[in-house]
């Protein structure tokens, strides 16, 4: 890995709760300024919470790339809903994964020393045209190395010698919350919602003492009617969601980081976010260019 750089301004775009800005601190990358293009008022929140000095640029796409400081990071998880495989895959179609295209005018346009940019698992035709536009190929990681959650995702980047992270085998058992606070079922009712589930595989149950790695928790997997997952956990002979809490410990999150913000939305954000070691393991690789023979 290189040797610790400092950077001048970064550019978080689709920023969310400021992961990126987690990832920097927690791989000891110092930076000037951070910019971050955002429009969930709850997701500020908690950016605002944790870093009071980052400057929100709001929409993406009002953002006049001439406005602008030099940029030596530009970082962002462009919507996926038109390329996930669990959606209707309308790819380009979907107004929300057009907004790649603005991460393409926004990197063009500023010509940062380095970029990332994350999505799902994708059509292979798909992937090839957003490899087309950055001109990179994508790295694949999955977070169940440096997690407890299975999270595979593709990152377009140009932080060169970048090797898979070390596999710290963490399993359900290390995120688990003692007396979570947070919806509880009975086992009647888990039930009749598993015999009601004609997929036979939205609900799931995992034990504490379970040596397994979680399904990927996504944004609305606390919803009982949604199309998405539900899981549900054993607890002291009850059955509960999985909590906000051990949501963060999934995305490898500080305890309580969205605590300022209602459950719904600690969900909805956290879901939405990234595997903070999985993107500072990439950053650790900055400056490793300057390594080389």
């Amino acid at each position: 890995m290189a040797a610790k750089i400092k950077l001048g301004n970064v550019v978080g775009l689709f920023d969310g709760i400021s992961c990126g800005q987690v990832a920097l601190n927690r791989a000891g990358i110092e930076y000037e300024k951070y910019y971050a293009s955002e429009i969930d008022t709850h997701a500020i929140k908690v950016t605002q919470h944790h870093y009071p000095n980052t400057i929100q640029l709001g929409d993406i796409c009002q953002i006049d790339e001439d406005t602008l400081p030099d940029i030596d990071l530009l970082i962002g998880g462009s919507p996926c809903q038109g390329f996930s495989m669990a959606g209707k895959r309308l790819n380009f179609n979907d107004p929300r994964s057009k907004l790649f295209f603005e991460f393409v005018r926004i990197l063009k346009a500023c010509n940062p020393k380095y970029f990332l940019l994350e999505n799902v698992g994708m059509k292979q035709e798909w992937q090839d045209a957003i490899s087309k536009e950055l001109g990179v190929q994508p790295i694949i990681i999955n977070s169940n190395l440096v997690s407890a959650q299975n999270r595979k995702r593709l990152y377009w980047t140009n932080i060169p010698n970048i090797a898979q992270p070390t596999d710290k085998q963490l399993f359900w058992d290390s995120v688990f919350e003692e007396n979570a606070k947070c919806y509880h079922y009975t086992q009647k009712a888990l039930d009749w919602l598993v015999a009601t589930d004609k997929r036979k595989k939205r609900y799931k149950v995992y034990h504490r003492t379970d040596q397994v790695k979680m399904q990927m928790i996504e944004a609305s997997h606390h919803k009982l009617y949604s199309n998405q997952r539900c899981f549900s956990v054993s607890d002291n002979g009850g059955l509960r969601f999985i909590s906000p809490l051990e949501c963060e410990r999934l995305q490898t999150l500080p305890d309580n980081y969205t605590s300022m913000i209602s459950n719904t939305q600690r969900y909805k954000t956290i879901g939405n976010g990234w595997t903070v070691d999985v993107i500072a393991h990439i950053f650790s690789y900055m400056g490793s260019e300057n390594n080389e023979d």
